[in-house]
């Protein structure tokens, strides 16, 4: 069986106590030490995937909470912190934001000058006010605050407020007043409707067409949507992120390290869709055209995916187009485009400005351009005003692709359309490790702890959000980036959704093991998201995949956000297989994930094969073989169990495959995913887990169980794609 993705284990963090050190870790943590680190929601231990506890070095724990901006060097520092985190409510009149769920009656503290009196209201998003927030009868004992005695007044937030994000607005009876963020959520998001059953699920730069240029694009996926929702009754498409990658080369391959989890790559705009380029010149229309005829015959090649050449020829097209002058009417769009999306697009823009001038290292930059708000970036925006404007007319473009794919998908029949997918963190010299530094931590990376297929770890280089600096700013930079995804999809899935719970944060320079755990109020996050889900009519899938403690499903399920079910994966806790009718309802089903490989593959033990080339196998190939081979072989039994294939003779790969989707669609889930690649009978995986260059991770093409290209002009003519939908459909 090929690799799962890392195990989490999640617990509610305990009441800390002094804890001893893994023997090789380091030095243990103290009483004080261990306080601090709770009340921060940095763990000093966890549970591993063989149950057994685990614990967090002091040296570890003071690395992290530097990361937080807390100085825990020493005894005397620590009892300062502690201190401090104790007085900080009550030196501000009003938290930095209240995050509440609709229907439920919220308290908030308000603090202010011992005997003042204080009122507080509602200023409503539409404008309109709610006066009907009441003092709560409960009395806190007043506290000294830097020479003067403040006491804490409760107040309770009415539960029938809409949603929305709304102002909470205190007023002292000397004049003095504050604010804050109040943010209603739903109760829960509702359920995808039946008609969104099955959908597609795909690499779109590993579909390409006859139109595309080596690489998948926008139109590409507008032609599936379209084709799948009329032709086939799909009700989604679900497309690996999006996001942007290096406006350079070399481009990451990864689309799950985007150097922006906001904004899109723009190697994904079909040129010819732009209305500019029926203006071209005959001149620059000749040369636009002889860039894309080379990487047009390649998309018919087998040979791996190039995205350098084919960004480069775009650029060099978008750039002949983008020169094109616009309409008045364009030109007002691009310009509401542009004022709508905000600081957050500008600074994309001049980010990809500087990357084409200075090259993506920061290190590489010159000095006074690390922090985007000082007057050397100002004067630098300005200086390469031109290319600035151009990085937001391409965001402009893919924003319109967007639309148009998820309209041909909507008007396909299809109650979800384009369901988009959310990277856990970004690239650590990308844009938003530049724009958003202010919210992002410093001197950590993103990564999991060791398992038994990874011994050391797992450092991803991703800079976490820092959970006190994005309360601070009221989640605006999460909303933002939920609502730029969330305007053209009709649904996203959540890669790690246990990152919005907790991530396992890496001091920079440690080597993977010796990180821990940092918690995030899921509360917030996880309301946030369905609010903006629930205003954009998007459904959300959560992938939880690994060891998960049952609560975190259950807060899940609770919010009505689906969770994740992979067949090779289910099974009881006896090892059999669990067969498809036991699986949750909450979820979205399918049989294989892009971190395995397609179906066809899995059952002739690709995944074996790829790790023993690469040296990777964690016991000896025979036990290995072995041991994926019976797995199989589980499976192969419930088809005959279920009479899904014959019960005697070895049946062919492209029956097993049909026979195990026939089982899928028996799973009570709201949504099955059908991997495009097991449509096609593709045998080779998209991404090697715990590999970089050893194995060709995210740049296959698709292809057919004999190696040939399959482009999306081929799709209607595939056998076993037709039968894969006709068992969904009965």
């Amino acid at each position: 069986m090929g690799a799962p993705p890392p195990a989490d284990v999640v617990t509610p963090t305990p009441t800390p106590t002094p804890t001893s050190a893994d023997p090789a870790a380091g030095d243990p943590v103290d009483h004080d030490l261990a306080r601090l680190a709770h009340e921060l929601g940095v763990s000093t231990s966890y549970w591993d995937q063989s149950g057994q506890q685990r614990y967090t070095a002091a040296a570890t724990v003071r690395s992290i909470l530097a990361a937080l901006g807390v100085d825990a060097s020493g005894p005397g520092q620590v009892t300062a912190a502690l201190a401090d985190l104790t007085d900080q409510p009550w030196r501000r009149t009003l938290p930095p934001v209240v995050v509440v769920r609709s229907g439920r009656i919220a308290s908030v503290a308000v603090h202010v000058p011992h005997g003042s009196g204080v009122s507080v209201r509602v200023q409503l998003e539409d404008g309109g006010i709610r006066h009907d927030v009441v003092q709560v009868d409960r009395w806190v004992e007043p506290r000294v605050m830097d020479g003067r005695l403040v006491g804490e007044a409760t107040f309770a937030v009415p539960g029938d407020l809409p949603l929305g994000w709304h102002r909470l607005h205190a007023e002292l009876d000397g004049g003095d007043a504050a604010s804050c963020a109040l943010v209603v959520t739903p109760a829960r998001l509702e359920e995808p409707p039946d008609s969104t059953r099955w959908g597609f699920m795909t690499q779109l730069y590993s579909l390409r067409s006859r139109r595309s240029w080596g690489i998948g694009d926008l139109g590409d996926l507008a032609d599936l949507a379209s084709w799948s929702g009329r032709e086939l009754g799909a009700g989604f498409v679900l497309v690996n992120p999006l996001q942007a990658a290096s406006p350079v080369p070399p481009m990451a391959p990864s689309p799950y390290l985007p150097v922006t989890r906001r904004f899109v790559n723009p190697m994904y705009l079909r040129v010819e869709a732009i209305p500019e380029y029926a203006y071209l010149d005959a001149d620059d229309r000749a040369a636009v055209d002889g860039l894309a005829a080379p990487l047009q015959a390649a998309s018919r090649s087998t040979d791996l995916l190039d995205r350098d050449a084919s960004w480069v020829a775009k650029h060099d097209a978008l750039q002949r187009v983008f020169a094109v002058p616009m309409s008045v009417g364009r030109r007002t769009s691009f310009t509401a485009y542009v004022e709508e999306q905000g600081v957050g697009l500008r600074d994309y823009a001049t980010w990809a400005a500087l990357v084409e001038e200075y090259g993506i290292k920061r290190a590489d930059w010159p000095s006074g351009l690390s922090d985007p708000r000082s007057s050397a970036v100002a004067a630098e925006r300005q200086r390469l005003l031109p290319t600035v404007e151009f990085h937001c007319w391409l965001q402009w473009q893919l924003d319109e692709q967007l639309g148009t794919a998820q309209r041909a998908a909507r008007g396909a029949g299809m109650t979800a359309g384009i369901v988009h997918d959310l990277a856990v963190g970004g690239h650590p010299d990308g844009a938003d490790a530049w724009a958003l530094a202010d919210v992002l931590a410093a001197d950590v990376s993103v990564g999991a702890p060791p398992d038994m297929y990874n011994q050391q770890g797992q450092d991803w280089s991703q800079p976490p959000w820092r959970p006190d600096a994005l309360a601070e700013a009221a989640y605006l930079p999460y909303r933002d980036m939920l609502r730029t995804i969330l305007r053209n999809a009709g649904g996203l899935r959540i890669d790690h959704v246990l990152g919005l719970f907790r991530l396992w944060w890496v001091p920079r320079g440690k080597p993977a093991w010796q990180g821990t755990y940092v918690s995030y109020d899921h509360e917030a996050l996880l309301g946030i998201l369905c609010l903006e889900a629930q205003r954009a009519g998007a459904v959300i899938v959560g992938e939880d995949l690994g060891t998960v403690e049952p609560w975190v499903r259950d807060v899940l399920a609770d919010r009505g956000i689906l969770g994740t079910s992979i067949l090779w994966f289910e099974r009881w806790d006896s090892g059999e297989p669990k067969t498809p009718d036991h699986w949750r309802q909450l979820c979205m089903g399918s049989v294989t994930v892009h971190d395995l490989p397609p179906t066809a593959g899995y059952l002739q033990l690709e995944h074996v094969r790829i790790r023993a080339e690469l040296g990777v196998l964690t016991r000896p190939l025979a036990e290995e073989q072995t041991a994926a081979a019976a797995e199989v072989a589980d499976w192969l039994e419930v088809l005959r169990r279920e009479r899904l294939i014959e019960a005697d003779g070895t049946p062919a790969v492209g029956d097993v495959v049909t026979a195990l989707h026939q089982l899928l669609s028996r799973a009570p889930c709201r949504l099955l995913g059908v991997g495009l690649p097991d449509a096609v009978g593709e045998i080779r995986t998209q991404n090697q887990p715990g590999t970089d260059q050893e194995y060709p991770n995210w740049r296959i093409p698709l292809c057919d169980a004999q190696g040939a290209a399959v482009l999306l002009d081929d799709l209607p003519g595939v056998p076993l794609l037709r039968r894969l939908v006709d068992v969904l459909r009965t």
